[in-house]
């Protein structure tokens, strides 16, 4: 098996240089959502911690794990560590729904991201692994 660019150098590299070349590798619309949800994130959290886990997972951390970011064939999924427990008043939720703990949302080619909405739920999800809400 081929290993990617990003997966070779996963032991040496920094987690956003690793993502970077991640968005750069993809090279078509999935590189291009993944560094918009990435954009939207750090926006919403500028303190938010950047990691590379599970041979080629973005996942993001405030006070705990917040979400990750998985590209697949048609789809760039962002599974929510705690979205059960998240209000979702603008139904960005569409993945994962059954389950007890998780929930995700899955970006097709033309979609568009409800910016506010995505922001909100992000601040939501790190208000969550607040020391003071534990």
């Amino acid at each position: 098996m081929k290993k990617s660019a990003t997966t070779a150098t996963a032991e040496s590299e920094s987690p956003w240089r690793l993502i970077d070349a991640r968005i750069k590798e993809l090279d078509d619309w999935r590189g291009k959502m993944l560094s918009h949800v990435r954009t939207l994130i750090k926006q919403a959290l500028p303190d938010v911690v950047e990691e590379w886990k599970w041979r080629g997972v973005p996942v993001w951390y405030h006070d705990g794990m917040i979400c990750t970011g998985e590209t697949y064939k048609s789809v760039v999924k962002v599974t929510f560590a705690k979205g059960a427990a998240l209000k979702d008043p603008s139904g960005l939720f569409n993945s994962s729904l059954e389950g007890n703990t998780r929930r995700a949302i899955d970006f097709h080619e033309d979609d568009e991201i409800n910016e506010d909405a995505f922001k909100a739920l992000i601040g939501a999800a790190a208000a969550l692994n607040s020391p003071s809400v534990r």
